[in-house]
C-alpha cells in the first residue's frame, strides 16, 4: 500500500513537471511570435516612411522645376517685348509696345529679372541705373513760334549724360539765341524707344520734330547737328530734311562739330584745332595736372576714343591725330571703337602708346555724349573693353578713365554756337527752301 502511494506521488510530480515545462514552452513561443510580429510591423512602418519621404522629395523637385520653368517663361516674355522695341523704325504700335514691355518687367521678381536674355535684351535694359531722367528736358513742346533751332543728336539712354552733354549744348544755344525756340530730335529710334519704355520720357525723332515744326507754323528752321563729322548720320539727316524743304520759308543745316572733312589725313581746319585744344585742356584738368607737358613728364598719355566709321569721313580721325601732332601734343593719341581707320584700332593705339614710352594712360571719349560706348566699350569690365585691353597688354603701370562727353565742355558748346550763327547768316550746308 505504502509502495503504491509512493508510486502515485512520483507520477503526480512527473505530471506537474511536464505541465510546467509545457507552459514555459508556450510562453517562449508566444513571446517569440510577438517579437517577430513587432519587427515586421516596424519594418513595414519604416518602408512606409521612406516611401513617403521619397514621394515628398519628388513632389518638391517637380514643384521646383515647374517654378523654374514659369520663371524662365516670364523672363522670356519680357525679353521678346524688349527685342520688339529694339528697332530703328517707329510704327503705329511703338507707344503701346514700350508701355507693355515696362509693365511686364515691373511684374517680374528680382530673380526673374536676372533671367531676361534675348537678341538685344538683358537685365540692364530696364535695370541699370543711368541717373535721374527727370533732370533731362526732351524739348518736345509746341508753341514754337516762327523761328526754330532744332538740335539733332544721335542720342543716348544714359540719363545723366543726356542731360549734361546733349542738354549742355542745347542750353548753350538757347542762351545764345533767346529769340529762337530750341527743340530736340534724336536720330536713333532704338534709343528713343529705350528712354520712353524705361523712363516714360518721349523724345522726337527727326520726322516727328519736323512735323511738329510744320504744325506749329515755323517759317525759319535752323538745324544744328551735334554729330562730330559729315558722316553717315549727317547724310541721313540731310535726306530727311530735304523732303520738308518746301514746308518752310527757309531751312538751313549748320556744320557738325569738326567742320568740313578734307581730302586726306593731312587736312586740318580751325574747328579741329579748337576741339583738340578744348578736349585736351579739359582732360589735363580732370587728371589734376598743371599742363599737358607736366603729364608727359609724369609718363602719362591721353587716349581719346571715338566711334569710328566705314564712311569716307573716317579720315577725320586721322586728321585729329594730325591736329594733335601739329599742336605738339606728343602724348595725345586718337583711337576708335570700330577701328576705322585701321591705325585707330585699340591694338594699334596700344602699340603706339607703348612705343612712345608712356607708362600711365588716361582714356577719354572723343564723343559728344558719354553714353554706352564710353561706359562699356571704353571703361567697362568686359575683356574686350579698351580699359581691359590696355591692362591685359601688361605694358602700363596705371590705366584710368574719364567718362565725360564733349558736350559738357564750354569751349565745345561755344563752337556749336558759332556754327549756328554761321547758318543763321546763310553759311550753312543747305539754304533757302525751294
Amino acid at each position: 500500500m505504502k509502495k503504491k502511494l509512493v508510486v502515485a506521488l512520483i507520477s503526480a510530480a512527473m505530471v506537474t513537471s511536464m505541465l510546467g515545462a509545457c507552459g514555459s514552452s508556450n510562453a517562449s513561443s508566444s513571446s517569440a511570435s510577438s517579437t517577430a510580429t513587432s519587427s515586421v510591423s516596424a519594418s513595414s512602418a519604416s518602408e512606409e516612411d521612406t516611401t513617403a519621404a521619397s514621394s515628398s522629395v519628388s513632389a518638391s523637385s517637380a514643384s521646383e522645376e515647374v517654378s523654374a520653368d514659369a520663371d524662365q517663361e516670364a523672363a522670356d516674355k519680357v525679353a521678346a517685348l524688349i527685342d520688339a522695341i529694339y528697332v530703328q523704325e517707329r510704327n503705329d504700335n511703338t507707344d503701346e509696345q514700350c508701355k507693355e514691355a515696362k509693365e511686364a518687367w515691373d511684374a517680374l521678381t528680382d530673380a526673374q529679372k536676372e533671367l531676361v536674355e534675348g537678341e538685344n535684351a538683358d537685365p540692364d535694359y530696364f535695370g541699370r541705373d543711368t541717373g535721374d531722367a527727370s533732370k533731362d528736358d526732351p524739348l518736345n513742346g509746341d508753341e514754337i513760334g516762327e523761328d526754330e533751332l532744332l538740335v539733332v543728336s544721335f542720342g543716348t539712354s544714359f540719363n545723366d549724360s543726356r542731360a549734361e552733354d546733349i542738354g549742355g549744348v542745347e542750353k548753350a544755344l538757347q542762351a545764345a539765341y533767346p529769340d529762337w525756340s530750341v527743340r530736340r530730335a534724336f536720330t536713333a529710334q532704338i534709343i528713343i524707344n529705350h528712354v520712353q519704355a524705361r523712363d516714360d520720357e518721349k523724345i522726337d525723332n527727326v520726322d516727328q520734330a519736323l512735323e511738329r515744326a510744320v504744325s506749329n507754323g515755323v517759317k525759319k528752321l535752323i538745324i544744328q547737328p551735334t554729330h562730330l563729322m559729315h558722316g553717315a548720320e549727317y547724310d541721313e539727316l540731310k535726306e530727311a530734311v530735304d523732303s520738308y524743304k518746301d514746308k518752310f520759308e527757309s531751312v538751313t543745316i549748320a556744320e557738325p562739330l569738326l567742320g568740313e572733312v578734307g581730302s586726306d589725313a593731312t587736312v586740318i581746319n580751325e574747328d579741329k584745332q579748337a576741339v583738340a585744344e578744348a578736349i585736351t585742356a579739359q582732360a589735363v584738368k580732370s587728371a589734376n595736372y598743371d599742363s599737358l607737358d607736366a603729364a608727359a613728364e609724369d609718363g602719362t598719355a591721353f587716349v581719346f576714343m571715338g566711334h569710328g566709321t566705314s564712311h569716307t569721313a573716317n579720315v577725320t580721325y586721322s586728321q585729329m591725330q594730325t591736329q594733335m601732332d601739329t599742336l605738339g601734343y606728343k602724348n595725345v593719341f586718337i583711337g576708335t571703337v570700330e577701328g576705322k581707320p585701321e591705325e585707330t584700332a585699340c591694338e594699334n593705339v596700344i602699340e603706339a602708346v607703348k612705343a612712345a614710352g608712356y607708362k600711365k594712360v588716361i582714356l577719354r571719349p572723343l564723343m559728344v555724349v558719354a553714353g554706352d560706348h564710353a561706359n562699356n566699350d571704353m571703361a567697362g569690365e568686359d575683356e574686350d573693353s579698351w580699359k581691359s585691353q590696355f591692362e591685359a597688354s601688361g605694358a602700363f603701370d596705371e590705366i584710368d578713365t574719364q567718362i565725360e562727353g564733349l558736350g559738357r565742355i564750354d569751349a565745345v558748346e561755344q563752337l556749336y554756337v558759332q556754327h549756328t550763327k554761321a547758318a543763321m547768316d546763310g553759311n550753312g550746308v543747305q539754304d533757302d527752301a525751294e
